[in-house]
């Protein structure tokens, strides 16, 4: 009877550890702003007397919160097989669809397996490497700022991509993609960077998307709905 209780409890605190993740460095300047204020307005607010002041500081510590929630950056820990393409962000399959690979990614024209996920703004939005190779190509578009989870968000949002040729001299490609209130994408890496499979590469702000394409001839093993874990869940199996 005690190993059920012992069960939760190990459920209760990895969410609790999940949620109390360090925040990403990007955190820091809406936290510092935030921070600031919440401290000021209700000092302020305390010594003049004034509830306007208050509510602005209780305001600010509201946002305080969600900005140490919605950075947060949890450790991951990716499969130890080799040749597997992983989720480059938590969040839900919303489109999986055979279709030519935008220019900029140097994949050529053949139709490849391209799957794109939705980040809403409950969700962790690190980025990580799909798979471990040679960073080739980094392209930044300017576009809209449609929503992400709409099909047309991959062509005509702001977007930034991402191509990985394999050691094996295949490519993987990885897209983010601004969303509705999304309106800055973070990319830390260059080409000629070399990275492992699940490591950090960057971030998008308040809700994005995120579209990875195959190789031709590799087919996903996830499904429209699903939910994503960035830098674990299984996206497909590269044949040798």
């Amino acid at each position: 009877m005690r190993r059920p209780a012992r069960n939760g409890t190990m459920s209760l605190l990895s969410s609790l550890k999940l949620v109390l993740a360090r925040p990403h460095p990007e955190a820091r300047p809406f936290l510092g702003a935030s921070g600031a204020a919440t401290v000021v307005a209700r000092w302020l607010g305390w010594r003049l007397n004034c509830p306007v002041l208050r509510r602005i500081g209780t305001a600010s510590g509201l946002f305080f919160g969600f900005c140490l929630y919605f950075f947060r950056d949890p450790n991951r820990v990716p499969p130890a097989r080799e040749g597997l393409v992983l989720a480059p962000a938590d969040g839900r399959v919303v489109s999986i669809e055979k279709i030519a690979p935008p220019v900029e990614l140097g994949m050529g024209d053949t139709p490849v397996w391209r799957v794109a996920t939705f980040l809403s703004v409950l969700d962790v939005h690190v980025n990580r490497l799909p798979v471990a190779g040679t960073i080739t190509r980094v392209a930044y578009h300017p576009g809209k700022f449609l929503n992400a989870s709409l099909d047309k968000a991959s062509t005509e949002n702001e977007r930034n991509a991402v191509s990985v040729t394999l050691p094996d001299g295949r490519m993987v490609a990885v897209v983010q993609i601004a969303g509705l209130i999304a309106r800055r994408i973070v990319c830390t890496v260059k080409p000629g960077d070399r990275l492992e499979a699940g490591e950090r590469f960057g971030l998008i702000r308040f809700g994005s998307r995120t579209d990875v394409y195959l190789p031709p001839g590799v087919s996903p093993l996830v499904e429209v709905g699903q939910t994503m874990i960035g830098g674990e869940t299984v996206v497909a199996q590269l044949e040798p």
